[in-house]
């Protein structure tokens, strides 16, 4: 019998039942694959998840038995950095013919989820499709590395990041623990992001919800779950229902770029930069804190001002061009839809 097995007995002898292992899991991968055994930094992990969290050392040892290091997740997470993308060349990626109908089927398969999730939480139904829409094609593109393999072989050998990487393996056995799930049955990305919004493990727990009240949180399989867990993840970060998101700029002379904001964080409010020549195209109030942008796009440069929604939309991924693409896609969805 693998020693899989036997980790899920014992944990369901200590109250702990995982769902799935007659079935879906075998529970591991290759008998004998052991790439973990014996390791130190293991051990010293499994200590502290007995210590801190009740897990039982020897049987999640055994668990360990079965993980797979994985060369093609170190390769892929050193790769060097790609040359950044201009505005021109990021935004055909997402904002795309494709994309936009199937947000429109998306939409109109789980309308009743997304205008739910809409009233209860505050974020229009267009910024929950696209989210999906960028980050898995609505599902079609979540990963197929286990995810235990993934954050165990990025926890445990990939020294840059180790610690991060180390901390999410903790709260992806919790959540797993807290629903009831073989750890070894769930897949991702090779940076163990998950289902179809890619939650880490620690956004999972804090933002993940069961949304169709079945009594489990299941963002791979379940649209309803995913789609609720976005609207959350945007309230809990600060959206404000009913206001707008970007307003595109004009600046008065050359100058007004020294107030082009340095990352992503607000750094001024919309009257400040106002007084720095910069215009909106939209009515907003002045005193709402905005980042100030220029991107390089298929027309030439454009000025973009980020507003608080903005903002929040950068908290689920830190790119300003991410941002815009799920605003814009949103956008595009919402049109062909025939919402205003």
């Amino acid at each position: 019998m693998k020693k899989g097995m036997q980790v899920l007995r014992a944990w369901a002898a200590r109250g702990v039942h995982w769902v799935g292992i007659a079935g879906a899991i075998g529970m591991s991968g290759v008998a004998g694959a052991g790439d973990y055994d014996g390791s130190p930094q293991v051990a010293e992990f499994v200590s502290e998840m007995t210590r801190d969290y009740g897990f039982a050392g020897e049987q999640l040892m055994g668990l360990f038995h079965d993980v797979e290091r994985k060369q093609s997740i170190l390769d892929a997470i050193s790769r060097p950095a790609e040359r950044v993308k201009t505005w021109k060349e990021y935004r055909p990626i997402f904002v795309t013919d494709a994309r936009v109908n199937r947000g429109v089927d998306f939409w109109n398969q789980h309308a009743e989820a997304l205008a739910r999730a809409e009233q209860e939480y505050g974020v229009p139904a267009q910024y929950i499709v696209s989210i999906i829409g960028v980050e898995t094609f609505f599902g079609r593109n979540t990963g197929n590395f286990k995810v235990m393999d993934a954050l165990s072989t990025l926890g445990f050998d990939y020294p840059p990041r180790a610690d991060f990487f180390r901390k999410e393996l903790k709260q992806f056995l919790l959540l797993a623990r807290e629903q009831q799930v073989d750890p070894l049955s769930l897949t991702g990305s090779y940076a163990g992001a998950m289902g179809l919004p890619q939650f880490m493990p620690s956004s999972f727990r804090a933002y993940a919800v069961d949304f169709d009240g079945d009594g489990h949180i299941n963002i791979w399989s379940d649209p309803t779950d995913a789609i609720g867990s976005v609207a959350n993840y945007f309230k809990q970060h600060g959206w404000h229902t009913g206001e707008p998101v970007v307003s595109q700029a004009d600046i008065g002379t050359s100058s007004a770029e020294d107030a082009l904001t340095q990352g992503l964080d607000p750094q001024m409010n919309l009257g400040q930069l106002r007084s720095q020549g910069w215009r909106t195209h939209d009515v907003i109030r002045d005193d709402l804190m905005v980042t100030a942008m220029r991107l390089e796009g298929a027309q030439g440069t454009e000025y973009w001002v980020g507003l608080p929604n903005f903002y929040v939309i950068t908290r689920y991924n830190r790119s300003a061009m991410y941002a815009m693409a799920v605003h814009q896609l949103a956008g595009e969805i919402a049109k062909a839809r025939g919402v205003h």
